[in-house]
């Protein structure tokens, strides 16, 4: 899209002259001959520059107007750079604009090559500064930051998991919409953050959400950003998740819990392609890919009125499966080796290694948990091992086969905390309903955000 400049001048001919100048470098013009015009302007619609006189028609000389314009641009935190003009220059004049909250000063006449440069550099600092304040609040907001950056980090060795990244490989290329499905701790995040490192939008930001753990009230918020006092405790500018993946890809997981009055309002934006922050009546532009992915079966959701059909459709351009775990079984001497390598470095501890018997064991295993519940096995057997190498016992995979009785003895240990016994009751659930999010959380009559806040809690997310 063409940078869209506002143009805040009494003289018709500047304007004139301007546009010719700025039309013809690519630039979207918008003209205004009077402060309060500006002002109403900015509040509707969203420009990235403004270029304004420093003198209309109450006062021609002193520059007080162009001050108290700039002073009220930057009071409503928009965060554009500002070029002031004046036919009337003196030094104080171009502090004053600077210390109200200018970026750059020109005198008219101006010669064409030096408006041309302020504004670039203008535009690409302010490009900068966005960008900056996006990461920072990817940083605070983004529970996901480590995600492979090739192929190469995919441990890829069966005929699923080959032919599924051949396929991921081809759809790379397009700016299509991809449904990941399959059970929970498959690595579908992973696989989505994969498409976006070789895709044509990896230079900007992947943006994972978990849309099970943002409360219905805050969804609005938490995905299109809100403005300074929009409500009560908006104390500043927010950047929602939609801005925060221009020109990349945002991973909308567990796509299944979004509340089904919020589902509306994703379609919206999605079919639109721009959408307004809380608080704000100015449209922003959604340049954005769309991957999300989901353990629940969304025909059975949109049959039982929890999930709407259109929007479905609008994010399943083509949908996937990806193989869990015991479909892979070639993969898992390779996935548990790398676990154990992680861990003993993270944990400055031997390494030590699988013997055939465990590997074989594990093969045989149905692993209801997936790769997640393979990495905690590795984390945990590395201290529990007490020599070079692990004997399938160590793994103890019949205890959790057979996870009924144990966890019914362990529930019922008198030296166990709360917490133990709601985390010991989480995991149970978990096994029992296959890790199926929806199922588990409703089963322990909990909310969505209420489950997501304690697998968090007991980091079992």
């Amino acid at each position: 899209m063409n940078k869209k400049i506002l143009i805040a001048d009494d003289d018709i001919n500047i304007i004139a002259s301007l546009k010719f100048v700025l039309a013809d470098e690519g630039f979207d013009i918008v003209a205004v001959t009077t402060p309060q015009a500006a002002l109403e302007n900015l509040k509707i619609q969203s420009v990235d520059l403004i270029l304004l006189d420093m003198n209309f028609q109450q006062d021609t000389t002193s520059g007080a107007e162009g001050v108290q314009l700039v002073e009220a641009i930057t009071e409503l935190e928009l965060n554009v750079p500002i070029i002031v003009m004046t036919g009337w220059a003196t030094i104080d004049i171009a502090v004053e604009a600077m210390q109200a909250g200018a970026k750059d000063f020109i005198q008219k006449p101006w010669k064409n090559e030096r408006m041309l440069s302020a504004i670039d550099n203008q535009l690409a600092l302010a490009k900068s500064d966005k960008k900056a304040q996006r990461l920072s609040q990817q940083n605070q907001l983004l529970t996901s930051q480590a995600h492979p950056g090739s192929r190469a980090g995919i441990i890829a060795q069966s005929q699923p998991m080959q032919e599924l990244l051949s396929t991921l490989d081809d759809l790379a290329k397009s700016d299509m919409s991809i449904l990941l499905t399959g059970d929970n701790g498959t690595g579908k995040s992973m696989l989505a953050a994969y498409v976006h490192s070789v895709s044509s939008r990896e230079k900007h930001s992947f943006v994972p959400v978990n849309m099970g753990a943002i409360p219905e009230s805050l969804f609005e918020s938490e995905m299109f950003g809100h403005v300074k006092g929009a409500f009560t405790d908006a104390k500043e500018n927010r950047i929602g998740r939609f801005e925060m993946a221009e020109q990349g890809t945002l991973f909308l997981d567990e796509l299944a819990n979004i509340p089904f009055a919020q589902q509306a309002k994703l379609l919206h934006v999605l079919e639109a392609q721009q959408f307004e922050a809380v608080g704000s009546s100015k449209s922003l532009h959604a340049d954005v890919r769309i991957i999300s992915a989901t353990n629940s079966d969304l025909l059975a959701d949109i049959k039982n009125n929890t999930f709407r059909q259109d929007l479905y459709y609008r994010l399943n351009t083509i949908e996937l499966r990806v193989p869990s775990l015991s479909e892979r079984a070639e993969d898992i001497p390779a996935l548990a080796a790398h676990f154990l390598e992680s861990f003993s470095a993270k944990y400055h501890r031997a390494c030590p290694k699988l013997t055939d018997q465990a590997i074989n064991a594990m093969q045989q295993y149905d692993w209801p948990g997936n790769i997640r519940e393979l990495s905690h096995m590795m984390e945990r057997v590395l201290f529990t091992c007490k020599k070079d190498s692990i004997e399938t016992a160590e793994l103890m995979l019949t205890g959790a086969n057979n996870a009924e009785n144990g966890a019914v003895e362990s529930l019922d240990d008198p030296t166990l905390s709360l917490d133990e016994i709601e985390r010991k009751t989480l995991i149970k659930r978990l096994k029992f309903h296959r890790g199926n999010a929806t199922e588990t959380a409703k089963s322990l009559g909990l909310s969505r955000s209420g489950y997501y806040r304690r697998l968090s809690k007991y980091e079992l997310d």
